[in-house]
This record gives C-alpha cells, structure tokens and sequence, in this order.
C-alpha cells in the first residue's frame, strides 16, 4: 500500500467514524450498512467507466476489477442500483423560505411578520398561492403546522412564522432526507475537488481550537445570525436567477446546494507520553 492509499484510508476512516454513531445510535447493525457500501462501489465503479465512454460485454468483470467485488456479487448488485434521487425543495421550504427573506412579508424590524390566514396579500393564502397552484393553502398550511414551521393564534385566523425550524426535528423522514441529502452534496463537493484536483466546488472552513464552552456556543450563536444574513441575501438573488432563466427559456438542468454548518465539540485528552505503549 502506498503513501496515498494510507491517506486516503485515514480520511475515510474519519467520515466512517460519525456515520458509524449514527447506525449504531439507531440500533442499525453493519450487515445492512455493509450491503450498501458494496452497492456504492458498484454503482461509483459503473459511473466512471460510464464517464470514461467505456461498457459492454465486459463491464461485470471490469467492475469487480475495479471494487474488488466478486462477479457474482457484481451481478447481484447491479440488478438492485436505481437511480438516486435529489432532494428537491418542497412547497413548504420554498414558502418559509420565501417568507424569511421577501420585503413584502417583513416587518419594520425586518423579521417575518404575522400574516393573516386569508384574503389578499400579504397573508399567508396568498403568499402560499404565489409558490405554487398545485398545493391548496389549506393543505400547505396544515403540512407547515405539522413541520412545526409556523403556528397560529388562538383564533385561527393569524399564521405565525416560527424561527429556526428549517431543520423539522418531529420528522423522521424529513430529517433523514436532510442528513442524506446536505451531507451527501457536501461530500460529493469535496469529494470532486480532491478527484479533479481542482477547485470547481467551493468547499472552506474556518478552524479553531483552545476554546472554553462558552466561547464554542458564543460561535454557534455567531453563525446562526450570519445564516440570517445570509439567506436574506441570497434567497432572493437565487429567485432571480431562476426567474431569468424561465423568461430566457434556458435549459434548466443543473442544481445547486448553499450550506453553513458550524461543529464543536470537546477536544481529546492528549497521551502523557505519545510514544509509549501499553503494557499488559
């Protein structure tokens, strides 16, 4: 094994490490984790050669040359691959999205104000009906209660924007698709950079250690209100774009994924003595 296959193995070990908690965290034993990491193989190992003009006739054996796999495991694997799904926005992100940062829907203090239930705008029917005609308001409004994005009076009749709800914790499927699909294009972005040696991703991080809890939490609640910023800036702009592209009738085959994450956690004790070894 060369220098860079050592790297390599020390990087993925890292990645392995956090998903390995989240498996174990959930009771989700390695069998089915590991049927998944061979299917990844095949399905990685097909794309490239996909990419490199190159199939046929040989491509089982070509694959398990590639992954290591056996060519009957090759086989199996590959009559189980389907095409992976992005996540695309819903009606109920775009609206709170929509509504976070549109000048319309905020207040003088440039947070989202109440809107009233109905009528015209600014409320929430008609904020729900500029989004999209193929969901009712009614039914978009009910979705958003359940996610816990907004809330109403005791009336009913005013809806309520609830803040920091982009993430929906009562919500299994919508959490996991959030895991899978924000960590997954992050990875992907890396991924490529180190591939292509190139820096066609924008991928940076600011490090920083030697830091009390306090100070931890201090740059948590730092990164929350640039996400505000952020957002108020860029929703709009991405708004634009895509309405410049339906005007100009552009080929609309490309996604895009913004993040901003932030990650502490305690630092590990250093050895007394890194070069000594356990005795018995």
């Amino acid at each position: 094994m060369d220098k860079r296959d050592e790297l390599l193995l020390a990087a993925v070990e890292t990645l392995l490490v956090p998903l390995a908690r989240l498996c174990v965290s959930h009771g989700l034993p390695v069998a089915p984790v590991d049927e998944l990491l061979k299917r990844a193989f095949v399905r990685a190992a097909r794309d490239a050669r996909q990419a490199a003009g190159a199939g046929g006739g040989r491509d089982v054996s070509q694959v398990s040359i590639a992954t290591g796999l056996s060519r009957r495991e090759v086989a199996r694997l590959s009559g189980e691959l389907a095409p992976l799904q992005a996540q695309r926005p819903s009606p109920a992100g775009r609206l709170y999205a929509h509504w976070m940062t549109s000048p319309d829907y905020l207040g003088p203090d440039d947070q989202p104000r109440a809107l009233p239930r109905n009528g015209e705008a600014p409320s929430f029917e008609a904020l729900a009906l500029s989004i999209t005609r193929h969901v009712h308001p009614r039914s978009l409004l009910d979705e958003m209660l359940r996610l816990g994005l907004v809330r109403l009076s005791d009336d009913g009749q005013t809806v309520h924007f609830e803040a920091d709800r982009v993430a929906p914790t009562a919500d299994d499927a919508q959490m996991f698709a959030f895991l899978g699909a924000n960590v997954g294009d992050h990875l992907a972005a890396a991924t490529a950079n180190v591939v292509h040696r190139d820096r066609r991703h924008f991928e940076q991080a600011i490090y920083a250690d030697e830091l009390s809890e306090e100070s931890a939490r201090a740059i948590a609640e730092l990164a929350r209100a640039q996400w505000g910023r952020l957002c108020a800036e860029l929703i709009p702009e991405l708004e634009r774009l895509i309405a410049a592209d339906t005007a100009a009738g552009r080929p609309a085959g490309h996604r895009a994924r913004l993040g901003l994450f932030t990650f502490h956690a305690p630092e590990p004790e250093p050895d007394d003595d890194p070069s000594s070894t356990p005795t018995p």
